[in-house]
């Protein structure tokens, strides 16, 4: 049976603590047909004995596992992300149910494949509001008031188990906005392009005087939402940082002359 679809996943854990729990993700990621383990900055040795003992069958994907020293690198060459979170965030980004979000990280077409990420916080914390930006979509699974917090392998049970039934069920369907590239059969914009753009961005908007050191996180959250929901593909961001270096140069042009 082809699953093809699960191929590009990514499964990115964000420094995780527990041998365990990491062996225990790659055991259920061989289950459910993946195959991409990424570890950003483990806080355990991924490849110890309690690690590969609990992979059991998994170990080829325990043994295949990337480790990268942040999320912005784990992520290179990713179109889509998702994060999970366990936690109500103050801003205005909404919090979808896995079986809306993740069928967004499945493409429906085998000549339209790319590359998409999975990020699965700290046991201990989660993911910061830092670390969900990088993403475009933020899912909560559903628990108990009483108990809400998942384990990180339970969690990865969950979010892994839905991606290998959407498959097989073959009802891909989008049930977000993926932009004008994807919409028409093409590809969103890479993300480390995306995070290039933001950065440019930042530095033009402070020096127009539309941005303050002290405001420019919240207001920066709120123009992420935006173009995540835009879903540019690479030609549209180009021209987005095209007009950002024309604004810079305009700025810094009567400095020049004077």
């Amino acid at each position: 049976m082809s699953l093809w679809q699960l191929d590009q996943i990514r499964i990115v854990l964000v420094e995780p603590a527990g041998p365990l729990n990491v062996g225990a993700a790659a055991r259920v990621m061989k289950n459910m047909g993946l195959h991409q383990l990424v570890l950003v900055n483990p806080h355990c040795d991924p490849h110890c004995e309690e690690s590969r003992r609990m992979a059991v069958h998994g170990s080829d994907v325990l043994a295949g596992a990337k480790v990268v020293s942040d999320l912005p690198t784990a992520l290179i060459g990713c179109e889509r992300a998702v994060a999970t979170t366990g936690r109500l965030h103050p801003q205005a980004q909404p919090l979808d149910l896995p079986e809306t979000a993740l069928p967004w990280l499945l493409p429906t077409q085998p000549e339209h494949r790319f590359a998409a990420a999975l990020v699965f916080g700290p046991e201990d914390r989660g993911l910061s509001n830092e670390e969900l930006i990088y993403t475009q979509r933020w899912v909560r699974i559903p628990a108990s008031d009483q108990y809400p917090s998942l384990n990180l392998a339970q969690a990865v049970a969950v979010c892994s188990y839905l991606l290998h039934r959407q498959v097989l069920h073959g009802a891909l369907t989008e049930t977000f906005s993926p932009g004008a590239g994807a919409t028409m059969g093409g590809h969103l914009a890479p993300l480390e392009q995306i995070e290039g753009f933001y950065q440019d961005l930042e530095i033009v908007l402070l020096k127009i005087g539309y941005l303050y050191p002290h405001t420019a996180p919240s207001r920066m959250a709120k123009l992420r939402r935006l173009l995540h929901r835009a879903g540019p593909d690479s030609k549209e961001l180009a021209m987005l940082r095209g007009i950002l270096r024309q604004v810079n140069w305009a700025v810094d042009a009567p400095q020049q002359e004077t």
